[in-house]
């Protein structure tokens, strides 16, 4: 009997062998992992290890999917962000490692103990959860206007065990009421006729969550309105941007009485993030 099924198995390589032109080793290796719960570099050492039909099945399928261009962390179902495993999906966009330096910057401030802190357009949750499991003396509000976001955070908050943090659907914040010591966010901020919106992992993350519909600019608009109204004298308010809207960003911010001024780049030299400060008076 046992070796009746062995004859039905499949060599992992022989799964693998027809995609390597297309796919990077690195990639195949790591959906394999995620099959067979393994680690990659046990993958990598064993190519002559038998899959049950079922698993060659599924593994196949990955692959297929991933010639088609579907982002490699919607296949595996997570992403790290700041050292940490997040759930990701097609509800929610994909952490990516330069919005790291928006949660660097936040972590940076002089903040009261037991300061609360906004995290506008949460999607998988990971600037506001990682803020939450780094500061945890922090209270931690999630808004988002989609439901399924929400649920994909709330997923990732109890995952990381994260009990200084509460949900709410809401239009950027206006649901919500401060006195906040800190607004973060990574909004929409990508033009509607911008062609890379229909290249690459963005054309399978939510369109809602990448573009504003119009110039890029007006949801950071209204973001910057509605969090001077909502933080504290001296509160914090730090966004990322497009690589091209650091200039304009800081003008909304003058605009809107927010004073020292400032952005930073990421690894690349880009301008990345851009924050500024409620008058203390």
């Amino acid at each position: 009997m046992s070796g009746s099924s062995d004859e039905n198995r499949v060599r992992l390589d022989a799964v693998t062998g027809p995609y390597a032109d297309r796919i990077e080793t690195r990639e195949m290796r790591q959906l394999a992992a995620a099959i067979l719960d393994r680690s990659t570099a046990w993958v990598f050492a064993h190519g002559d290890h038998r899959l049950t039909a079922a698993e060659a099945d599924r593994l196949a399928g990955l692959l297929a999917r991933r010639t088609d261009g579907e982002p490699l962390h919607y296949l595996l179902g997570e992403r790290e962000f700041f050292g940490r495993p997040f759930r990701v999906g097609p509800d929610v966009l994909i952490p990516r490692p330069e919005t790291e330096h928006l949660v660097e910057a936040v972590l940076a401030l002089d903040l009261p103990a037991g300061a609360r802190v906004a995290d506008v357009g949460t999607g998988s949750g990971c600037i506001g959860l990682t803020l939450a499991s780094e500061r945890p003396d922090w209270s931690i509000v999630l808004t988002d206007l989609s439901d399924a976001a929400l649920e994909v955070a709330e997923a990732n908050r109890a995952r990381l065990g994260n009990d200084n943090v509460r949900r709410v659907r809401s239009d950027l914040l206006s649901a919500v009421e401060g006195p906040f010591d800190a607004v973060v966010s990574n909004p929409p901020y990508i033009a509607a006729d911008d062609p890379h919106l229909d290249r690459g992992d963005l054309r399978f993350e939510p369109r809602v969550a990448l573009t504003d519909g119009a110039d890029g600019l007006s949801l950071i608009r209204s973001l910057v309105a509605q969090a001077f109204e909502r933080l504290a004298p001296s509160g914090w308010l730090w966004l990322e941007h497009g690589h091209d809207q650091a200039k304009a960003v800081r003008g909304l911010f003058a605009a809107a009485g927010f004073e020292s001024l400032e952005t930073r780049t990421d690894l690349a030299g880009i301008e990345r993030i851009s924050g500024g400060r409620r008058p203390a008076g």
